[in-house]
């Protein structure tokens, strides 16, 4: 959804042709997305043959061979990209970075102690950027730490839930997790919580917000993200659901109640503020 970000806050979200556009390009991520994750299940599969939940997924379970997922990732990598190119030169130029980022941290990243998670994070900030270069307008630096950030506070809450909650069955398939305890990762998730909402009210009061919109009322969305994130956080540490970022999003009422308000006030103030 992030390859969203820049059609809507361009102030083009009812502009039609770049609305197929950029649903064409989300599209395509989704077909890359899931090359790299079919990869990534590839050159995890012993490690996640010990884990007690990936052992479930149809790779580790055998009920997909191995030679058909990398067949198929194959498959879907060079459409997705191919189309990418066609779509246009310049997303598919993303797209390429977003495919080989990814490839390289399932081979060497993920190994590799806090790097693991800044590749992770970077990569939802390539979505955002490939939806900006899909219709050609640039998007805040502000925005783009915000998501930076925000992308890192849920990648390193996910590790804190296998680290804490999974325990050794999860360290026995993660090898990077031996280099992390509880206090560090604590630290971490504290920071970029408190980066992202800083970076998101900057955007907010920014000069160039205020000359794109002809006002700074979008400082009003700002207790709406605050929320978000002491939610995430509280269902982290009380509910210990920070295993799975989705099922957050899509599950918890409260959450979906909050991003449904933000997004209306967002839409209104960009829009018709």
């Amino acid at each position: 959804m992030l390859v969203f970000v820049a059609l809507v806050f361009s102030k083009n979200m009812f502009h039609f042709p770049l609305f197929l556009k950029t649903l064409a390009a989300f599209g395509l991520f989704c077909l890359l997305s899931g090359a790299v994750y079919l990869i990534n299940d590839v050159v995890d599969l012993e490690a996640d043959r010990l884990h007690p939940i990936k052992k479930y997924r149809p790779i580790p379970s055998g009920r997909l061979p191995k030679k058909w997922a990398i067949g198929f990732a194959f498959l879907l990598a060079s459409v997705s990209l191919l189309v990418s190119f066609e779509l246009d030169p310049s997303f598919g130029r993303v797209a390429f970075v977003y495919f080989i980022l990814f490839v390289s941290y399932s081979l060497v990243f993920k190994k590799l102690l806090i790097m693991d998670m800044i590749i992770v994070a970077l990569a939802y900030v390539l979505r955002a950027v490939a939806g900006a270069e899909v219709i050609h307008v640039s998007i805040s630096h502000w925005l783009i730490l915000c998501t930076a950030f925000l992308a890192l506070f849920i990648v390193i809450s996910k590790r804190r839930h296998e680290l804490v909650v999974l325990g050794n069955g999860s360290i026995s398939s993660r090898e990077v997790l031996s280099g992390y305890n509880a206090l560090f990762l604590d630290q971490m998730i504290g920071i970029s919580s408190v980066a992202s909402l800083v970076f998101y009210a900057m955007y907010t009061i920014s000069n160039d917000t205020m000359v794109h919109l002809g006002h700074r009322k979008l400082l009003l969305t700002l207790p709406f993200v605050g929320y978000g994130i002491f939610r995430y956080l509280y269902l982290v540490y009380i509910k210990n659901h920070g295993g799975s970022p989705e099922l957050i999003f899509l599950k918890d009422k409260a959450m979906i109640v909050n991003l449904v308000f933000w997004g209306i006030l967002v839409i209104s103030l960009l829009y018709f503020g």
